[in-house]
């Protein structure tokens, strides 16, 4: 295994400013919908584990697949959302 550089852990040697942008925060809505998708998940194994009476592992696999189906609509509507937001014009502001 190489290296590509030295480790340093001189605070001297680091940047003063770490030069990438700081990530959004978390909104409180997009907390709340986790949350609420994560009851859901459990209230979905439950209802086919005690009421539908599924087998335990019957029922844990439809809860993630299930899961598996809420992430990836989520990724396929934040891509169109990302794509159409792109394709806008910008406004045209003064000249420089």
């Amino acid at each position: 295994m190489t290296v590509d550089r030295d480790v340093t852990t001189d605070d001297a040697e680091l940047p003063a400013f770490d030069p990438r942008p700081a990530p959004a925060p978390v909104t409180r809505a997009t907390v709340v919908a986790y949350a609420v998708v994560a009851v859901g998940l459990v209230g979905w194994f439950l209802f086919g584990w005690l009421v539908l009476r599924q087998g335990f592992i019957a029922s844990v696999g439809e809860a993630v697949g299930t899961a598996f189906a809420l992430l990836l609509a989520v990724s396929v509507i934040g891509t169109v959302r990302r794509s159409r937001r792109a394709d806008r014009p910008t406004r045209p502001g003064p000249p420089p």
